[in-house]
């Protein structure tokens, strides 16, 4: 036999009660076995498929693989396996593609239609899965191609605006999946290929040609009967149940008082030979016929028969098929085909195991090996590595395993994102931005810029458009997340300095920048926070002036704005000059003249008053700076007045009348402590304002009031 060593495929059947090991080679349509072997567990190590000691496993597995690197001389590696079908779920999903226009379809064009299928059933599953488990991919089939809404067996060089697949998805629980791994990576093996036991069976024993018939296979392994069906051409539904030849072994080891291994030499032999010899617990030696096991087992045998029978129909569409195949040593057991055939309602002859008649193409060189249905499987392994329609590789993510669909192109970035790797971590982040407006705009100061993700390739600094391969290990270390954004009223562009100027009745008026911040005046350090309405105002009105000054002036003689005749809503910018008549004053300013200088001590004090009470009532840093010329005041009469204070009683001299604001030379209230609160002002109950001429005998609050 030629060897090609550097196509060599290397195949581990692990099962329940052993491991088989298969090295061989294709060539065009034929595959031929250069070394084969068999190798019990040392303990029940496995039950019902699922790997319980990855110790005493990984053992066996490095056992197989040394007797096979003696017998076909070369060194073993990468290894394929196939999971058995416990706790197996299946997904059936329809996907479609649509081209921008008519095209030729590629085979690169199947493979990604085929792959948005495994995508559709993966996220199905998702949405139904209603356990703790990650399930995986282990094995999927088309079942069916569409070209243009039309059944197709083949897609490749059709023309098509849209192509269609029908797709089954098999899963496993991400224990089986991690417990395989571990037992072959404990032997020092790395896994090239994961399939599963059904897939691998049914590719040896249903040729293509014989899927358009209705058949199911069954593989009776140790520990699960693992079930797939075809009909039309394609494999269209998997199953499993958790009976198969261990039942009948432990059996035998409670009926003969002997150990598992001595029992299954008991089942074994039955199968081929009329007696049977073995040892008990006792060291007692015992001969007896293989009828009397027949006897023995066959309540089990038909409990199995009729849950797999139960099984195939339910898998079928509740309809029974036209034939069963049969592979696994579990079904060798005596009466196991006839009893199936039975509960399938099939002819004895239309349930058959399948060994050397499926096995026609398969060549071994080491002439003891019977080609009988216990073959199958693990040359099946083999042959499903050059099958491309299984096309997936094994990586670790963040110290997670995790399987992705290989299309030969796959980067890091689809490792991440296949694992749910929040995007906005693989990016520099910035930090909290602030969401505010100015005059009704919406404005955003940005967060400072973080880090990038740092991305590491098997512990090597890379990028995520690095490629990837089959057992790598990456890592990702987040991004980082820049500084909160910081801004103030200062800091807007429209906001170019913090006064702004008038004229008034001759004189300079230096007022705050008229800025609110949700209704309340700020000044430029006030820091903006998130939602704020900010408006920024470069003028006043000479309502707003008014306010400020805190004066009452004669609405019904002339308002004068740049000389012109305006209103109270009249809006007032930098510089313009504003003239009016303040009441109780004769004080005028005519638009042709120039002001009078003959006002009286009264109002002239009046007006010094309103400017010092304006200063003081501000915060510091926004108190109006207010200039004017002070006239010379002559001498005048004065009288004594008494009134009372928050409850105190005082005095006021040196003038001839008193306004509010003359208290504030009597009492403690230092109205630069404002912090943003406001002061109430009440003569005998009424609001007052700072220039109200008082009386003899007033009662007089002022407070603050908080906000």
């Amino acid at each position: 036999m030629e060897r090609h060593d550097g196509d060599l495929v290397f195949g581990l059947d692990i099962g329940t009660r052993n491991v088989v090991g298969t090295v061989g080679y294709k060539q065009d349509d034929e595959f031929f076995v250069i070394a084969q072997c068999n190798e019990e567990h040392e303990t029940r190590s496995m039950l019902d498929g699922q790997i319980h000691d990855i110790g005493r496993v990984g053992r066996t597995i490095a056992k197989v693989r040394d007797t096979l690197e003696a017998q076909a001389d070369v060194k073993l590696k990468d290894v394929c396996i196939a999971a058995a079908g416990r706790v197996l779920k299946t997904e059936e999903v329809r996907v479609d593609y649509e081209f921008p226009e008519e095209r030729v379809v590629t085979s690169e064009d199947i493979h990604n239609l085929e792959l948005m299928g495994v995508e559709e059933a993966q996220r199905k599953l998702n949405e139904e899965n209603d356990t703790k488990f990650r399930f995986y991919c282990v094995g999927y089939s088309v079942v069916r191609y569409y070209l243009n809404d039309d059944p197709i067996s083949n897609l490749e060089s059709h023309k098509a605006e849209k192509i269609t697949a029908e797709v089954i998805a098999t899963f496993l629980p991400e224990d089986v999946v991690d417990g395989l791994y571990s037992a072959v990576g404990a032997a020092d093996l790395e896994v090239a290929n994961l399939t599963l036991e059904p897939i691998a069976a049914i590719n040896v024993a249903i040729p293509e040609a014989f899927r358009l018939l209705n058949i199911a296979l069954v593989d009776v392994g140790a520990g699960t009967s693992d079930i797939s069906i075809t009909k039309e051409g394609s494999i269209i539904a998997y199953g499993m149940i958790p009976h198969a030849g261990d039942e009948i072994t432990e059996l035998l080891v409670q009926h003969y008082l002997v150990d598992f291994k001595t029992a299954e030499h008991i089942k074994l032999t039955s199968t081929f030979s009329d007696k049977i010899v073995y040892q008990d617990i006792m060291m007692l030696e015992h001969e007896i016929p293989s009828k009397e096991v027949w006897e023995l087992v066959a309540p089990t045998v038909d409990k199995i028969t009729s849950e797999v029978a139960s099984k195939i129909i339910e898998l079928n569409g509740n309809q029974s098929v036209s034939a069963c195949f049969v592979v696994g040593g579990g079904g060798k057991i005596h009466g196991f085909t006839q009893m199936l055939a039975e509960k399938l309602s099939l002819p004895c002859e239309r349930v058959a195991l399948r060994g050397e008649e499926v096995l026609q193409k398969v060549h071994f060189s080491q002439e003891e090996i019977k080609k009988d249905p216990l073959i199958v499987t693990p040359v099946g392994i083999c042959l499903n590595y050059y099958d491309q329609t299984n096309n997936f590789i094994f990586v670790r993510f963040n110290g997670e395993r995790m399987k992705l669909y290989d299309n030969n192109k796959l980067t890091i970035m689809d490792a991440a994102m296949q694992a749910g790797f929040p995007t906005d971590q693989l990016f520099p982040r910035r930090g909290k931005e602030i969401n505010f407006t100015v005059n009704g705009k919406p404005r955003i100061a940005r967060g400072g810029t973080g880090e990038s993700a740092v991305v590491k390739l098997n512990g090597k600094q890379v990028s995520l458009s690095t490629p990837i391969y089959s057992n790598v290990e990456i890592e990702i270390i987040p991004s980082t997340e820049g500084s909160n954004a910081e801004y103030t009223i200062g800091d807007l562009q429209e906001y170019t300095k913090e006064d702004i100027a008038f004229v008034v009745n001759g004189r300079s008026v230096i007022c705050p920048k008229f800025v609110e911040v949700n209704g309340s005046l700020e000044p430029a350090s006030y820091e903006v926070k998130e939602g704020d309405r900010i408006e920024l105002r470069n003028y006043y009105t000479v309502d707003q002036l008014r306010q400020f000054m805190d004066v009452e002036i004669d609405t019904e003689r002339e308002i004068l704005v740049n000389n012109v005749p305006e209103k109270l809503e009249t809006l007032v910018y930098e510089n313009f000059t504003v003239n009016w008549t303040v009441l109780g004053s004769q004080l005028h300013y005519d638009e042709t003249e120039e002001a009078e200088a003959e006002a009286t001590a009264d109002n002239e004090e009046a007006e010094e008053a309103v400017v010092a009470e304006m200063a003081n009532d501000l915060p510091s840093e926004i108190a109006p700076t207010i200039q004017q010329e002070k006239p010379e005041i002559k001498p005048e009469d004065t009288i004594a007045m008494t009134v009372t204070v928050n409850g105190n009683k005082i005095i006021l001299t040196g003038r001839k009348d008193y306004m509010f604001v003359d208290i504030f030379e009597h009492i403690d209230f230092d109205v630069k402590q404002a912090h943003g609160r406001a002061v109430e002002t009440l003569v005998n109950g009424e609001t007052a304002t700072y220039t109200q001429m008082l009386n003899e005998g007033d009662v007089i609050t002022v407070r603050w009031v908080e906000n």
